[in-house]
């Protein structure tokens, strides 16, 4: 709210300085002196004609919002009670649980592989805007809740008041004043995603994974090592891409989605005593030397694996949705990020054309005590016990942590040295 007054008065002062320097303008017609050279530069300087129109922006504005609700109407997929009745019936109860006197439009457009979904409206109608590429991910034998998130999260754009004309007119024109404009359309997306984790917390990892990986590789995004790494992850470049962002970068988006104690970020990043889990891998914030060589790596690999069951059974290039597998999409993304020694023998590292031996299939004997498909225990879920019944992105408890502070059996190493390899020192030749 304080940017949006900040916002409000900057765009009066403008109007009114804009006001006054025309009536100079007129008042002072000598062809001569102040007035005349300012006259120049506003007609005759490349580009300073702009100036001269910024006061069109409310009706230009005007003009680009009714076409665009035009278009929807002629080309767009119309959400009903009876096409796309799933998803409308999201968009009612959104409506409804945010209080809007009227249901906002709806549409389907063709998305062409692009993940994305907006808010708009036209005079005192409102809109959502799907596209078609998250219906793939968000049908009831998929994965709803990421569905969900998204639209309440569009539809939250309406109830806070986002998408009204005059707040429209303000967000473009201090959109371009460095720094304050990002940072208000970024403050803008945090109280979005607000309205999207009230209604659908369950749907927060499915949403992150899809923004980040794609509808394919999207259920096997860690939400955890994700929102770890706004933590870590530090430098000015880093704050650069931050500042200059209209939307909230997904590692901090992450965060501010698992840690409801913190508000999101607008500005600086969260301190590192917020992540949750031991830092294991490098950095990029940290010096080249501390990285590991990929003898160490691959010696690491070998012995460590994910901690969620079935990792060794499930090739990592994504799944296709609709399609059921063993491990479920939460079991992974919702895992602790920390590795834990090998149960079963690496992957073979054979060129692909050898023949296989009779005596060692290349794809290993049959399921035993150890298999990765094992049920995870109940007494040891992977990502902690949650505080209620809406949120399970509890924190590691301090009395039972899933990584736990020191090495044990399950802990090959501790949290990273900033002085040494993370995989230990380099073996001698």
């Amino acid at each position: 709210m304080p940017l949006l007054w900040l916002s409000v008065v900057l765009m009066v002062v403008g109007y009114a300085a804009w006001v006054a320097t025309i009536a100079w303008l007129v008042a002072v017609p000598e062809p001569t002196g102040d007035a005349a050279s300012l006259r120049a530069f506003l007609l005759m300087g490349p580009g300073n004609q702009f100036l001269m129109l910024l006061p069109l922006l409310p009706f230009i504005l005007w003009v680009a919002r009714a076409l665009l609700y035009a278009r929807m109407r002629a080309s767009g997929v119309q959400m009903t009670p009876t096409q796309f009745p799933e998803g409308y019936r999201m968009v009612v109860e959104a409506a409804q649980r945010f209080g809007l006197r009227r249901v906002p439009d709806a549409y389907v457009v063709s998305g062409g592989g692009e993940i994305n979904a907006f808010a708009s409206g036209h005079g005192f109608r409102r809109f959502v805007a799907i596209n078609s590429d998250l219906f793939e991910v968000g049908g009831s034998t998929r994965d709803p809740e990421a569905l969900r998130f998204v639209i309440n999260h569009e539809v939250g754009h309406i109830a806070a008041g986002h998408v009204s004309f005059w707040r429209g007119v303000a967000t473009n024109l201090i959109m371009s004043v460095p720094l304050l404009g990002p940072a208000l359309s970024r403050a803008q997306e945090y109280t979005a995603d607000n309205h999207g984790y009230d209604a659908a917390p369950q749907g927060v990892a499915g949403a992150i994974g899809l923004l980040a990986g794609g509808k394919y590789l999207g259920a096997q995004v860690n939400l955890h090592a994700m929102a770890d790494r706004a933590a870590w992850e530090t430098g000015l470049w880093l704050h650069l891409v931050v500042w200059r962002a209209s939307h909230p970068v997904l590692t901090w988006r992450a965060h501010a989605l698992r840690d409801r104690r913190l508000p999101g970020r607008i500005m600086v990043k969260p301190s590192p005593a917020t992540a949750w889990f031991p830092r294991f891998h490098p950095t990029g914030s940290q010096p080249s030397t501390t990285w590991p060589y990929p003898a160490q790596v691959l010696e690491a690999m070998n012995r460590l694996e994910p901690r969620y069951t079935g990792a060794a059974a499930e090739e990592q290039f994504g799944r296709y949705p609709g399609v059921s597998y063993s491990v479920s999409r939460d079991e992974i993304r919702l895992a602790d990020p920390t590795p834990v020694p090998r149960r079963l023998a690496p992957p073979r590292t054979a060129p692909p054309y050898a023949a296989p031996s009779s005596a060692n299939p290349p794809y290993g004997s049959a399921p035993d005590a150890r298999s990765p498909y094992a049920a995870p225990s109940s007494t040891n879920p992977p990502y902690g016990s949650a505080p209620d019944a809406r949120s399970p992105y509890a924190a590691p408890s301090s009395t039972n942590p899933p990584y736990g502070s020191a090495p044990d059996a399950r802990s090959p190493y501790g949290p990273m040295p900033d002085t040494e390899p993370p995989y230990g020192s380099m073996p001698e030749q």
